[in-house]
């Protein structure tokens, strides 16, 4: 049986962890960033780790 294919949109979106987590870019940080605050868009920039609803789903489809 030929092997699971990752989900190549998923791939460039999100990142596992050496620990097992996955990671995420924050979103609203695209466009129409004059009216937002500097204090706001610089806590935007850092990623962070995936809720635990999606954990599993996102796993599957990276083939983690």
């Amino acid at each position: 049986m030929a092997k699971m294919k990752s989900h190549r949109g998923a791939m460039k979106r999100f990142k596992v962890t050496g620990t097992g987590k996955v990671a995420r870019h924050k979103a609203y940080k695209s466009h129409i960033l004059t009216k937002k605050s500097t204090k706001r868009k610089r806590g935007l920039r850092k990623s962070t780790i995936l809720g635990s609803a999606d954990h599993k789903r996102i796993k599957s489809v990276l083939n983690v």
